[in-house]
């Protein structure tokens, strides 16, 4: 549960609110590049059967350098970097999936699954390209990634348009997107594998899939060095997702509200 609101807090943040912080806290002209630490909050609904809701307490740490950044769980290199264009080479951890023990043994029964006869979902490292237009029509934020650790071998390519608002001394930016995972991804971690339907579970294997989401952040300095950031994201899952048995019953969206602070260095 905890690898799954890491992966989607950090996701999020490092295209929407650490981006930001990014923005106001960067190296100045001539200077060293700038840090910044803080502390925040997530809650959010679990989708895998049995996890249900949490509350959970996250570190933030970004660093944006001239060049080199890393942002939460991303990092990565700019090639292009200026007011209306952006071009990086990224890395990226993606902590989806679930070990066994945290999911609920009462609930897999209901959907026909013995929990013993399932293997972990395991975290990998994605690699890639993300790119961003800005202009007087919004922001357009496009990221391709592909599994670079053997665990899913499957590929994401996310489309993401905002059209940020400026509120008293805050921007909000309303959000909405689509995220296209491959057959191997959506297999991996919403179908069964093939060393479990061996040993008796339902063989499910979902195609590839297209999951829209909506959303908006919130940006705010707070004087010279701190400022506050927030974000809420809704998911709504296809039937290719929603169905799989090892996704809690009626299950056809994701949720998540972040709230945080941090300072600048």
């Amino acid at each position: 549960m905890k690898k799954l609101l890491l992966s989607v807090l950090l996701s999020g943040m490092s295209s929407v609110a650490f981006a930001q912080a990014g923005d106001g806290d960067g190296p100045p002209e001539g200077g060293p590049p700038r840090w910044s630490v803080g502390l925040g909050a997530m809650i959010k609904n679990g989708q895998y059967a049995g996890e249900g809701s949490d509350v959970m307490p996250i570190p933030l740490v970004t660093y944006n350098g001239e060049r080199f950044f890393f942002q939460g769980i991303t990092a990565g290199w700019k090639f292009i970097d200026n007011d209306a264009f952006e071009l990086a080479a990224i890395g990226k951890f993606r902590f989806d999936g679930f070990d066994v023990k945290d999911l609920g043994r009462v609930e897999l029964a209901r959907n026909g699954i013995d929990y013993r006869q399932l293997e972990d979902r395991d975290k990998g490292f994605d690699v890639g390209m993300a790119a961003k237009w800005k202009g007087r029509g919004g922001e357009l934020d496009v990221e391709l990634l592909a599994d670079a650790t053997g665990t899913s071998e499957g590929q994401e390519l996310s489309l993401q348009y905002g059209y940020p608002f400026q509120i008293g001394k805050g921007q909000l930016t309303p959000q909405v997107g689509v995220t296209w995972q491959s057959d191997d991804l959506a297999n991996y971690y919403y179908g069964t594998l093939k060393e479990e339907v061996a040993r008796g579970v339902v063989n499910y294997k979902p195609d590839a899939v297209t999951v829209p989401h909506i959303g908006f952040s919130y940006f705010r300095p707070i004087g010279e060095k701190w400022s506050i950031m927030s974000f809420a994201k809704y998911s709504r899952l296809p039937d290719e997702l929603s169905d799989s048995p090892l996704l809690e019953r009626d299950t056809d969206s994701t949720a998540s509200i972040f709230i945080g602070l941090s300072r600048g260095f």
